[in-house]
């Protein structure tokens, strides 16, 4: 018997969730032959054969999540490997344990303190030990916090597991909340100038990209193990874009140096292989910085959260009238709130008000 483990699908994932299986039970498949549509992060990818043989098991059931390096499909004695196949390389299961178990322990909080009965009725209650506010004596977790947060969750009702670009949109909240220190700038634009029917998210993106040229520090990368940054020579920007399955960041390539026609056919094209579930992996990596368009939804400010190892967010609130001055005189404008959040480790306030300067003066711009 030979069996095929979940392979790194190239972003060091730690899982993925099976959408499809596309063989069978008994089918005999050839080497680079898709087996599996699977859900990494934010994209669905096919994983091919490494193998010529006949199928044995299917090892996990389309909606369960496989962890890398666990046993995806086992193929009969006569399975042969096609040495040409690169499908990701996969450390040893000794390796994969060991660093899983080592990062548990890093992330792992003080130990509740309660006697094994009452650890015993949290088990049998479905509630999370660790997360129960300690009454008894010395921060002890006695029976009754324990019932008390099982009735809590029982009103609060079922738990319903995050699944796909959700569960990957809660792993990089997480991450980012971990890593970044955030620090948020903000302006109104008054863009009274604009055509009435203008392409907002595409002015935005020329925005992006003047910022970008005026404050370089911003389309960069941070590392934090190497304490340092890499700056960008091309902006690729991401566009966060709402779906009913949850988040999804595009990524517009060469932002500043397409015209405003180009990158809305690219953007059109990305939206729908969103919607269909057919977006390449590729096009969902690689941002150097990113824009939430959120005003299309509502809202005028936010302090959004800037995605490792990019270092800068630009948001667009609601666009509303309002009173400005012209020429001394009050008047009545349409104008645009900007929220940029930016990663203060490797961002200085001044080249963040620099970059929100020259993207509100290239906003206020007629077309």
């Amino acid at each position: 018997m030979t069996t095929f483990n979940l392979p790194d699908l190239g972003e060091g994932l730690a899982e993925a969730e099976i959408v499809a299986w596309m063989v069978s039970v008994g089918d005999h498949v050839v080497a680079d032959q898709p087996l599996v549509s699977v859900e990494t992060d934010k994209a669905v990818v096919e994983v091919p054969s490494p193998f010529t043989g006949r199928i044995a098991r299917l090892c996990a059931e389309p909606g369960e999540v496989v962890k890398t390096g666990a046993a995806l499909v086992e193929y009969g004695d006569e399975a042969e490997a096609d040495t040409g196949t690169v499908v990701g390389e996969l450390k040893s299961r000794a390796v994969v344990v060991d660093e899983a178990r080592e990062a548990a322990e890093r992330a792992a909080p003080a130990r509740a303190k309660a006697t094994p009965a009452v650890r015993a009725l949290a088990r049998k209650a479905g509630v999370d030990i660790a997360m129960i506010s300690p009454s008894g004596k010395g921060a002890v977790i006695t029976r009754q916090d324990v019932e008390r947060a099982a009735r809590t969750l029982t009103e609060a009702g079922p738990l319903e597991p995050l699944r796909g670009v959700r569960r990957a949109m809660a792993r990089r909240m997480a991450q980012a909340h971990d890593e970044v220190a955030p620090a948020t700038v903000l302006d109104e634009v008054d863009i009274d100038a604009w055509a009435d029917a203008g392409d907002v998210t595409m002015r935005l993106a020329r925005a992006v990209a003047a910022g970008c040229t005026a404050s370089p520090a911003l389309n960069a990368w941070y590392d934090s193990r190497a304490v340092g940054r890499r700056l960008h020579d091309r902006i690729d920007l991401g566009i966060a874009t709402d779906t009913a399955d949850g988040l999804f960041v595009p990524v517009l390539r060469d932002v500043g140096n397409r015209d405003a026609a180009d990158l809305r056919t690219g953007l059109d094209r990305m939206k729908a292989d969103i919607e269909a579930r057919r977006v390449p992996p590729e096009e969902l990596r690689g941002a150097t910085i990113t824009l939430s368009n959120f005003g299309m939804l509502g809202g005028r400010f936010a302090a959004l959260v800037v995605v490792p190892p990019q270092v800068a967010i630009l948001g667009a609130g609601r666009i509303a009238p309002a009173v400005v001055a012209v020429d001394g005189a009050p008047a009545v404008h349409r104008v645009l709130p900007l929220s940029l959040t930016f990663d203060h480790r490797a961002v200085t306030g001044a080249e963040a008000a620099r970059f929100l300067a020259a993207a509100a003066a290239d906003l206020t711009k007629p077309g």
